[in-house]
């Protein structure tokens, strides 16, 4: 029974997650448009902090609770659940992009940003093949 409560937090905590992962980065291309001496720059710049501050923690804690998932179903080692590890790969990935994410913005916060609205509008992409790579994972079970 805990093992099921500590996956409906994960799930949450994904989705979650997600939903900054794939918001924050279109924030950016609109910042990379916007006039750096606007009030829509501030605005969006406001937008993202606020967005960063609550997607960062849920990052976190799905790594977490999927690592205890594992752990506590003892799916790391056991026969058939290596599917586990290019998981577990992908969330540290993730949080490398969440990370990246946070370069960016402190970039457009101190008003150095050189990348284009089309260069961000690429990297918006990246979450979504890496979610998709994550659910056939989870889905399948390849190996």
């Amino acid at each position: 029974m805990l093992y099921l409560w500590f996956k409906l937090i994960h799930i949450f905590l994904i989705v979650s997650w997600f939903a900054g992962l794939f918001y924050l980065p279109r924030i950016f291309v609109n910042l990379a448009n916007a006039d750096k001496n606007s009030s829509e720059y501030e605005r969006l710049l406001g937008m993202a902090h606020r967005l960063y501050r609550f997607m960062s923690p849920m990052g976190y804690l799905a790594l977490l609770f999927g690592l205890i998932i594992v752990f506590y179903s003892f799916a790391w080692t056991g026969s058939g659940n290596y599917w586990t590890h290019p998981k577990t790969l992908l969330g540290v990935f993730l949080l490398g992009y969440q990370h990246l994410c946070q370069f960016y913005l402190k970039q457009f916060q101190n008003k150095t940003n050189t990348k284009s609205h089309k260069f961000f509008r690429v990297f918006n992409e990246i979450p979504v093949f890496i979610l998709l790579i994550e659910l056939y994972l989870v889905l399948f079970k390849p190996f």
